[in-house]
C-alpha cells in the first residue's frame, strides 16, 4: 500500500509515524507546503519508507499530481481544505481519509457520494478520535442492544499538569478548538435532531485519580452523523467535551465578549477579525507541548434480552514518553492510520462518502489499537 499524508503538523506527523511502522505499508509520501518541516518530520521518524515533498493544497493541479500513484491519502490539514481534497481524490481515483470535525464541510463532502462511488473510491471523513473512534464505539455498541434509550459520548484532551486560568494546553489546532467551541451542537432530544448552543449543558463527570471530578459540556462537530443515524430510535444522544472544572465558564465569557467573532477590527493600519487576533493570542499564551492525557467515555443505555443494561467504553491514554508523542496525537492519528489501512487493504469495502460510524468494524479497530498500546475498556452494568 502506498500512502500520501497531506500535512506534517502534529497529527500528520503521527499518521506518517504509524504508517511507516505498519508492515503492509511500503511507501509514505509526506507532503507539506513547508518542505523543511516535512523533511524534519521524516528525519525524526527515521524510516526509509517516508519521502517528504512540497505541496500547496490550494494548487489543484499540484494536488492531483501528488495524489496520482497512491492507494490512499490522509488529509491532516485544516478542515477548510477537505472538500477540495475530496474532489481531487475522486478525480485521481485515490481513497481519502480526513480528520474532519466541521459539520458544514461534512455535508458538502456527502454531496459527492455518487461521484466517489462512480470512481470506485472510498472517502472517509471524520476519522480520528472524536469524531472518529468515539463514534464507532457508539454505533457498534448500539448494535448489541434490542432497543435503545440513550447514547452519550464524552471525550477530551487535557494537560496532566494543568495551569490556570484555563487549565488547558493546545493539543490540536487552535482553529479546530474554536470550531468546537462555536456554532451549534447537534444532539437528539426526545428522538428528534436538535441544535443547541455550544458550551452549554455543563455536567460533572468523574474519572479515577489523579483526575477525579471533571466537567463536560456541549461542543460542535463531535457527534458527526450519529444524530441522523439514530433519530427516532434513541431518546437522547449527545457529545460533550471533557475539561478541568471552570474551563467552560471562563472560555464562554470570552466568547460572549466577541473574541471569536468574524467582525473586522483595525490593529494599527492592518485589518483583522476578532477571531484572527484571539487565535494568535491563544497560540502565544497557552502551552502547546507537555504531557497530556486523553479521557474518553462512551455509554449506551437500552434493553438487552428484556433487561435494561448500560454498556460503557472507557479510555485513558497518556503522553508517550519514549517516542515523545502526545496522547491526542496517538488517539487521533493512529485510528486514522488504521482506518486508512483498512480501506487501502480492502478490509473495508465501502465505496462513496461514509463516516467511520457508518462503515468501520469495531473489533478489528480495537485489536489494532491494542497493538499500539491504546486500550479501550468495555463494561456492562
Amino acid at each position: 500500500m502506498r500512502f500520501l499524508v497531506i500535512g506534517s503538523g502534529m497529527m500528520g506527523s503521527a499518521v506518517a509515524y504509524d504508517l511507516a511502522r505498519s508492515p503492509g505499508v511500503e511507501h509514505v509520501t509526506l507532503a507539506d507546503i513547508d518542505l523543511a518541516r516535512s523533511q524534519e518530520v521524516a528525519k525524526r521518524i527515521g524510516s526509509s519508507k517516508v519521502h517528504p515533498v512540497p505541496l500547496d493544497v490550494n494548487d489543484c493541479d499540484q494536488v492531483h499530481r501528488v495524489l496520482t500513484g497512491h492507494t490512499c491519502a490522509v488529509a491532516a490539514v485544516s478542515y477548510r481544505h477537505n472538500v477540495l481534497l475530496t474532489k481531487a481524490a475522486i478525480e485521481a481515483r485515490v481513497h481519502l481519509c480526513d480528520l474532519g470535525g466541521n459539520d458544514e464541510v461534512l455535508r458538502r463532502q456527502l454531496d459527492l457520494d455518487q461521484e466517489a462511488r462512480d470512481a470506485g473510491v472510498a472517502i472517509i471523513p471524520n476519522c480520528g478520535l472524536a469524531p472518529g473512534l468515539a463514534n464507532v464505539l457508539a454505533a457498534r455498541g448500539a448494535e448489541l442492544f434490542d432497543s435503545l434509550d440513550s447514547i452519550h459520548l464524552r471525550v477530551g484532551g487535557v494537560p496532566q499538569h494543568p495551569k490556570p486560568p484555563f487549565n488547558y494546553q493546545i493539543v490540536f489546532s487552535v482553529e479546530g478548538l474554536l470550531n468546537e467551541y462555536t456554532g451549534r451542537a447537534t444532539v437528539l432530544r426526545n428522538g428528534t435532531v436538535t441544535q443547541l448552543e455550544t458550551l452549554s449543558e455543563n455536567e460533572a463527570i468523574d474519572f479515577p485519580p489523579p483526575f477525579g471530578r471533571m466537567e463536560a459540556f456541549l461542543t460542535s462537530g463531535g457527534a458527526s452523523l450519529l444524530p441522523e443515524m439514530f433519530a427516532g430510535k434513541v431518546r437522547e444522544l449527545d457529545y460533550k467535551t471533557i475539561r478541568y472544572p471552570g474551563h467552560c465558564e471562563r472560555f464562554r465569557t470570552l466568547l460572549e465578549l466577541g473574541f471569536a467573532s468574524n467582525d473586522p477590527i483595525m490593529v494599527g493600519s492592518n485589518l483583522f477579525t476578532s477571531r484572527d487576533v484571539f487565535s494568535e493570542l491563544i497560540r502565544h499564551r497557552l502551552e502547546n507541548s507537555g504531557r497530556d492525557v486523553v479521557l474518553l467515555r462512551v455509554y449506551i443505555i437500552g434493553k438487552k434480552s428484556g433487561v435494561v443494561r448500560r454498556l460503557a467504553y472507557e479510555l485513558i491514554d497518556s503522553y508517550d514518553e519514549n517516542e515523545n508523542i502526545t496522547a491526542m496525537m496517538r488517539t487521533t492519528a493512529f485510528p486514522t492510520s488504521i482506518i486508512g489501512q483498512f480501506v487501502a487493504g480492502d478490509r473495508v469495502k465501502t465505496r462513496g462518502v461514509a463516516t467511520p460510524e457508518m462503515c468501520i468494524p469495531l473489533e478489528p479497530l480495537l485489536e489494532e489499537l491494542n497493538h499500539r498500546g491504546i486500550i479501550v475498556q468495555e463494561g456492562w452494568h
